[in-house]
């Protein structure tokens, strides 16, 4: 029978929970101090409206249709249709033309001219600078309005059945980043006895398969995904070399990398780690693995914020390190709950200690989680109205009561550990029990071939792991433990599924911007959107061109950076590299370099972009179009 510690009284424990009660009534206090005051802020562009607009009737057919988006988008050759009443094409199929200028990025298409009367359908479809796949449609009409035979699409982009599969991977990768990184932190920091225990090795192995495996699929998936949502696109070499030309296959790829880096961790981790008995060399390695590992997570963290909300928008440079380590807490704490819940019902071996080492780690996680989520609540949503009105806040306030029921079902479990004592690791054997056991090795070692003895022990050595786990299992506080770990586990299930939408939600800031049809307006009364234009010819093949640059808010601090290269065709432009710097030559400042993405042909971008202090800067751009053919060009802006 297992030893039951008494009432403590008041616990360490309880220290904790009040200065958790405490944080939260902190965070409840900043978060409406934040959406009180907050500004606008970017993710997932929207349309703000479009000339002529939705259901307008206009006297004489328009010579061209134009659409305003709340930020930068990438367009392909047929991103915008527009069909005549019989489904024709009424524009010329040309590629959408980019009319931006100052703060509002505005495309258009050319129309036939002798349009008939009747109502026009205009369908669109395009990537925002945060990766994911938007679009719409809406009607005008010419003279008055008239049937059509055009049926608007109902498949917003990135849906069907490609859609579906992506989604799942998405969710997949989340999934295994989580039992990954949690499940490795769970050994090394709280119960490094688990390095030998198969279930757990199982658990982390689980999740680098499931991660890579999603990670695979979401590469080739991503070209139908964004365009056709035809599985058969997901082979197609020429579609395949855009996605790695663009920010999320370039993230995809990266993580692929660090994957094969996780694969060596584990290798060490479960290997040579696990075979260390001498606790010097051990407590070495321990410390090489934690720095190893903790530089791999971080790094796979990465690869979602470089592509996802996090890199565009306002301070960027602070978003993008404020989402991987609300990632990397996520992962702590959910893939730590769901280790300690294999522990405790598929091991016999796994202490008290080890319990309370990793109820420490789930505060400290936690507390990271609240600090970041506020700022990021703060960057997404930017009003109260957005938050309870908008599909992305309405997700926001769910993801916030499911934290407060994991906190509650915590508080219970915190109770168990408290009580939770270490008398039943042995099993008490019967007197005399060793002694006859003894003498029973010997007979088997004298009678029984050398096989059998070593199934005898093998024998032996589960019988003695079942005693302990059923003296285990009858410990009240164990069970009572395992019960509502359990139920933690069951609601962090929901948690990371709510948390996945919410990448790909549109945040409720955009939806709010694209309801009221304003565009979005980050720029203060001081300084302006930068709109540059140069010409440029490296001396070969195919060298002349012309190169737009979009520099926003166009003040001091952040900006955001759109490059367009234009043929001598007028058409959009690739080239094998691109890098443009900022020298500030009355201050003796620079050049500072930035090297930009590639978003779609011709258009590259990059976002945090900090200029240091207002003043006449010379804008240096680079421009390589073949193996030896490359010129510098530069011009002078007023920025500030």
């Amino acid at each position: 029978m297992s030893a039951t510690a008494p009432n403590p009284g008041p616990s360490p424990i309880r220290r904790p929970l009040a200065a958790a009660a405490l944080l939260a009534a902190l965070i409840s206090l900043v978060f409406g101090l934040l959406l009180a005051g907050a500004g606008p802020a970017s993710a997932h562009a929207a349309l703000t409206g479009s000339d002529p607009s939705d259901g307008a009737v206009v006297d004489t057919a328009p010579k061209q249709v134009t659409l305003s988006f709340s930020e930068a988008i990438a367009l392909g050759d047929d991103s915008i249709r527009v069909l005549d009443p019989s489904g024709k094409r009424a524009d010329t199929q040309a590629e959408p033309r980019d009319l931006s200028e100052g703060g509002t990025v505005r495309y258009g298409v050319s129309l036939h001219s002798g349009l008939p009367d009747g109502t026009y359908t205009v369908a669109w479809q395009a990537i925002s600078a945060d990766s994911h796949p938007i679009s719409g449609a809406f009607t005008f009409s010419v003279g008055a309005p008239s049937e059509t035979t055009v049926a608007l699409p109902s498949q917003e982009a990135g849906g069907g059945p490609v859609g579906v599969v992506y989604d799942i991977a998405r969710y997949t990768a989340y999934g295994g980043f989580v039992l990954l990184v949690g499940g490795s932190a769970f050994v090394l920091v709280c119960w490094r006895g688990g390095a030998t225990a198969l279930p757990m090795q199982r658990l982390v192995v689980r999740g680098w398969l499931a991660l890579t495996a999603a990670t695979l699929v979401m590469l080739l998936l991503r070209n139908p995904y964004t365009g056709s949502g035809k599985f058969a696109d997901a082979f197609d070499l020429a579609g395949l070399q855009s996605v790695l030309d663009t920010k999320p296959g370039a993230a995809l790829v990266s993580r692929l990398l660090l994957l094969g880096a996780a694969a060596l961790f584990i290798a060490v981790l479960f290997g040579t780690y696990a075979g260390r008995e001498d606790e010097r060399e051990k407590k070495d390695l321990t410390f090489g693995l934690a720095v190893g590992g903790g530089v791999v997570a971080t790094g796979i963290a990465a690869t979602w914020a470089m592509s996802e909300h996090a890199s565009t928008g306002i301070q960027a440079s602070i978003a993008m390190p404020v989402d991987v380590l609300h990632l990397l807490a996520v992962a702590a704490w959910l893939g730590g709950l769901a280790s300690l819940l294999v522990a405790l019902y598929r091991t016999p071996d796994i202490g008290s200690a080890a319990v309370r080492r990793f109820s420490a780690v789930a505060f400290g996680s936690v507390v990271v989680l609240a600090a970041t989520g506020v700022y990021q609540s703060w960057r997404q949503v930017g009003s109260w109205s957005a938050l309870t009105g908008t599909r992305y806040g309405q997700l926001l306030i769910l993801k916030v009561a499911l934290i407060a029921v994991m906190l509650a079902v915590a508080w219970f479990s915190r109770r168990w550990t408290g009580r939770l004592t270490d008398s039943a690791v042995a099993p008490e054997e019967a007197p005399g029990e060793e002694a006859e056991s003894g003498s029973e090795s010997e007979d088997a070692s004298a009678d029984v071939d050398p096989e059998r003895a070593a199934q005898l022990a093998r024998q032996r050595a589960a019988l003695t792991a079942t005693k302990k786990k059923r003296i285990r299992d009858a410990d009240p506080e164990r069970s009572g433990l395992r019960r509502s770990v359990l139920a933690e586990a069951a609601v962090a299930v929901v948690l990371l599924a709510v948390t996945t939408m919410l990448t790909s939600t549109e945040p409720g800031r955009t939806e709010e911007e694209a309801a009221n049809g304003t565009p979005s307006a980050s720029a203060p009364a001081a300084g302006g959107p930068v709109n540059l234009k140069m010409p440029f010819d490296t001396g070969g093949q195919n060298g002349k061109g012309t190169v737009r640059i979009d520099i926003e808010p166009g003040r001091t601090g952040s900006n955001d950076l759109h490059v367009w290269i234009d043929g001598s065709d007028g058409k959009p432009m690739d080239v094998p590299e691109l890098k443009l710097a900022l020298t500030l030559e009355s201050k003796d400042i620079g050049p500072l370099p930035v090297v930009p993405d590639r978003l779609a042909e011709g258009h590259w971008s990059a976002s945090a972009v900090q200029i240091p202090m207002a003043g006449d800067w010379k804008i240096d751009v680079t421009v390589r179009t073949s193996d030896i053919d490359q010129v510098t060009i530069d011009k002078n802006a007023k920025i500030g």
